[in-house]
């Protein structure tokens, strides 16, 4: 059996690629694996997530950046391309895997519930954890999902806002937000994870997965739960899109980013030239976003041609770096790849696309 996956672990300002580069690769080894062994595309999306979920360097599930109250709350999502089911979860901090219950939720919407309810597509906070104990998702105690790195990350910052407050503010005394003295570029890494696949059959998922912003205010939703904007899955039988997001939240739902790549490739004849222009007219130039303010934003990319087993894995990105990793039921090794922005272009002002092409064996 044959397939491609493709994955990331977030776009950033600051990254070290060597924290990524082994868990990358990993994650496309056990995606690969059950592609091989007839597995679908969802379930080797599924699996190559719940990797970087649980690695501890990565800003989701173990791991995930702290609130500003020092609590972890996570987001996760995933769509099937084959029959465009979207499942996602935001809130939790007692299931470890959170992609492991946003799949449950979109093969949830198969079926009606009993009185004919329509099923739940998105699901929060303590219900969604419940449901997800009831489900049979592994649960953790909610202080199990803190790292070290997390509290010195939360830590660091948070006497950050402490200093700046002192010193230019005094809003924060009598706040519980620190956005007002905060900015978001500052703070976050960005390093939401996320996947692309195809299997053999041509169906393609993408998810992604994250932590949310470091000293997020407690309840927010990110793009990793939102329709639309943290990931995006298509199929018909000429071709197959899918793709997902990372970097400023509110900015990504505010354009509906994740969809709005995959209907414009699904309608241009050049992939790179499609991002860019993607990027530059429905991100960097949209009308919904600040014209003044950095924007930062990423996303990995996937389309595919049935009719002649080929396709192209892309990924795109407004910050100053990108790591990804992708790999093919043929290749003997996953390829790993740290994408920097060009020094002459302006970080969360400029974009930069790259790919690279891959056939499947029939």
């Amino acid at each position: 059996m044959s397939g491609f996956i493709a994955v990331h672990s977030g776009a950033g300002n600051i990254v070290d690629e060597t924290k990524y580069q082994r868990v990358i690769k990993e994650a496309c080894i056990v995606a690969t694996d059950i592609l091989k062994n007839g597995g679908s595309a969802m379930d080797a999306c599924e699996a190559a997530i719940i990797r970087l979920e649980n690695c501890g360097n990565t800003n989701a599930g173990f791991g995930s950046n702290l609130c500003w109250d020092g609590h972890v709350q996570c987001d996760a999502s995933i769509m099937n391309g084959s029959n465009l089911h979207f499942g996602a979860c935001t809130n939790v901090s007692t299931v470890k895997n959170p992609i492991q219950l946003a799949r449950i939720l979109c093969e949830g919407q198969e079926r009606m519930l009993s009185m004919e309810r329509i099923p739940p597509m998105v699901m929060a906070g303590v219900g969604a954890e419940n449901f997800a104990e009831e489900m049979g998702c592994a649960m953790i105690d909610a202080s199990a999902m803190i790292s070290s790195k997390a509290k010195f990350t939360y830590n660091h910052y948070k006497s950050k806002v402490g200093d700046a407050a002192k010193v230019t503010s005094t809003k924060i005394e009598n706040s519980s937000d620190p956005s007002e003295t905060v900015e978001t570029s500052d703070v976050s890494p960005l390093d939401t994870v996320g996947a692309v696949c195809v299997d053999s059959t041509g169906n393609s998922a993408a998810g992604c997965s994250s932590g949310g912003l470091i000293l997020k205010v407690p309840g927010r939703v990110g793009q990793a739960a939102t329709y639309g904007a943290g990931c995006w899955a298509t199929d018909t039988d000429d071709l197959s899109v899918a793709t997902c997001t990372t970097g400023n939240g509110e900015y990504l739902m505010k354009t509906f980013l994740a969809k709005e790549i995959c209907t414009d490739l699904f309608t241009s004849d050049c992939a790179v030239t499609s991002l860019h222009k993607t990027f530059k007219a429905k991100f960097l130039e949209s009308p919904f976003l600040p014209a003044d303010q950095c924007l930062y934003g990423g996303a990995l990319s996937l389309i595919y041609y049935p009719k002649n087993n080929c396709g192209e894995v892309l990924w795109s990105h407004t910050t100053k770096s990108f790591c990804v990793g992708y790999m093919s039921t043929q290749q003997k090794t996953p390829k790993f790849v740290y994408s920097p922005l060009p020094t002459y272009s302006l970080p969360g002002k400029s974009s930069v696309v790259n790919g690279h092409n891959f056939h499947l064996r029939v």
